[in-house]
């Protein structure tokens, strides 16, 4: 029996190379015994230091194996040496075994990975740093006690995301030390080695305890995320008790609150509207923007918070032009902040539009819902609202100056075509001139591809919509053409 000694407890290169060694020299899983730095022989075993120094071709492997190794070897597992040794030799003869779901050495290949992976999670979620001051200015250090050793792995990650601290993880069989410019281990600690709580904490522990929401408790899951065992390390884990104790009474008090209450600013805002008609001099978007909030040419100002104009550059190439403000937009006073407005963001730089060059508004100002236990639910504005508010669309596209016009959804298109009813399949496409400068296209609005309920509907819709917004690049970059070869002539 031979015993091959690894100096490392979580290194696959060197794992790697060891059994490289092993293949070439013929040595079978069963004459092998894995050891790690302080384990000892076995009275009948040899050391790897008998094994010759040969070298010669083996086979291939598949690039998932790879994969799998660089994580099942920071398993915890004395096992897993072994266990990798005897899948890389049946790959030798068998490439395929690590696709049979059946087979008992692979599951347990992507079981340990999988353990990995997740303490790898816990580790980036549930490590507090604390602050200490030493020899060079102020430090972070923090305790962690992860299953497997994941830390030399994992470590790299706190290096990008806090590259501008000096910071040190410290661990019971590791630490890992980041400068501000290079990345050091060193042996493992104890959690005395961690300084006691500092300010900071009592302050996050105020902020987590306020956002907690009762009516979305589920201890299971709540333990299943964030197990027990890192409770002792955290410290807002001393108010989880107290909080899911009271959670039904929290609760009740919530249900008992208004829906959607706007903040008490906004409250004073209405009430100091100015006269309806109030718009002279309106010559900029700031002005517009201004003037807008004591609009009272619907009855829609009444419940809603303020007034939610449009936002980008004076001079754009582009106007989007949605419904109107949601519930979000209502709130933050800004277009496009939501669900809808992200979906929208992340298609327009997938196709290549610069959303610098973007301006995005409503074609109605004002948010129209219908209050539903704690939600305001969006109720659709009907054809009074949206002519009353036209007024406020023309202003934006006269001071915008936009050479393309996307209208998002049927209402919108119904503002700017001036039509009673519209139907989106029929216009979406097609190009149609507004003025001798202006272009429209006609597209879904993107709070669409959010209630289709199926993914494969899903999937369909948005490449629709890409398609549309792909067109509206394309009309783009003609135009930037045919103005690249006037100003040249």
């Amino acid at each position: 029996m031979l015993a091959v000694r690894l100096v490392k407890r979580n290194d696959f290169a060197e794992w790697r190379d060891k059994a490289r060694r092993l293949l070439v020299a013929g040595m079978a899983p069963g004459q092998l015994v894995w050891r790690v730095a302080g384990d000892d022989n076995g009275l009948f075993e040899a050391g790897d230091d008998m094994l010759p120094d040969a070298d010669g071709p083996v086979g291939s492997v598949p690039r998932r194996f790879i994969a799998l190794g660089e994580q099942v070897i920071q398993h915890a597992d004395p096992g897993r040496f072994a266990v990798l040794y005897g899948v890389l030799w049946r790959l030798q003869s068998d490439p395929r075994c690590l696709d049979n779901a059946g087979d008992r050495d692979s599951a347990l290949l992507a079981r340990m990975a999988s353990a990995v992976r997740r303490d790898a999670h816990k580790l980036k979620a549930f490590v507090r740093f604390r602050a200490v001051e030493g020899r060079n200015g102020e430090r972070f250090i923090a305790w962690f006690e992860p299953d497997h050793f994941v830390l030399e792995a994992t470590a790299p990650f706190f290096a990008r995301r806090f590259a501008g601290m000096s910071w040190g993880i410290v661990t019971p069989y590791a630490s890992a030390w980041w400068d501000g410019e290079s990345l050091a281990f060193g042996s493992g600690g104890r959690k005395s080695d961690v300084p006691a709580a500092d300010a900071v904490e009592e302050d996050w522990k105020t902020y987590y305890a306020s956002i907690f929401n009762p009516a979305r408790l589920k201890v299971a899951m709540m333990k299943s995320e964030m197990p027990v065992k890192y409770w002792r390390n955290l410290p807002e884990a001393e108010l989880i008790a107290p909080l899911v104790r009271n959670a039904k009474h929290m609760e009740q008090e919530m249900i008992e609150r208004a829906a959607s209450q706007p903040p008490a600013r906004h409250l004073r805002q209405q009430a100091r509207v100015l006269e309806p008609e109030a718009v002279e001099g309106i010559n900029s978007l700031e002005t517009a923007r201004e003037a807008v909030q004591s609009c009272q040419r619907c009855p829609l100002f009444e419940q809603a918070t303020q007034a939610v104009f449009g936002e980008g550059p004076a001079r754009a190439d582009v106007m989007f032009v949605g419904e109107q403000p949601g519930d979000q937009e209502d709130l933050a006073g800004q277009p496009f902040v939501g669900p809808a407005g992200q979906v929208l963001n992340d298609i327009i730089e997938e196709v290549g539009i610069d959303r610098g060059r973007v301006y995005v508004t409503n074609a109605v100002k004002h948010f129209k819902f219908a209050p539903r236990g704690k939600r305001r639910i969006h109720q659709r504005p009907d054809s009074d609202e949206v002519q009353a508010c036209k007024f406020w669309l023309d202003h934006e596209i006269n001071l915008v100056n936009p050479k393309v016009i996307v209208a998002l959804g049927a209402t919108a298109a119904q503002s700017l075509l001036g039509r009673s009813s519209v139907t989106i399949s029929k216009l979406r496409g097609k190009p149609i001139a507004l003025s001798e400068t202006t272009m429209l296209f006609v597209t879904n609005h993107p709070s669409y591809l959010l209630r289709i309920p199926d993914k494969e509907g899903r999937t369909r819709e948005r490449a629709k919509f890409e398609s549309d917004l792909a067109q509206v690049r394309d009309v783009m970059r003609e135009m930037e053409k045919s103005h690249r070869s006037c100003s040249s002539a």
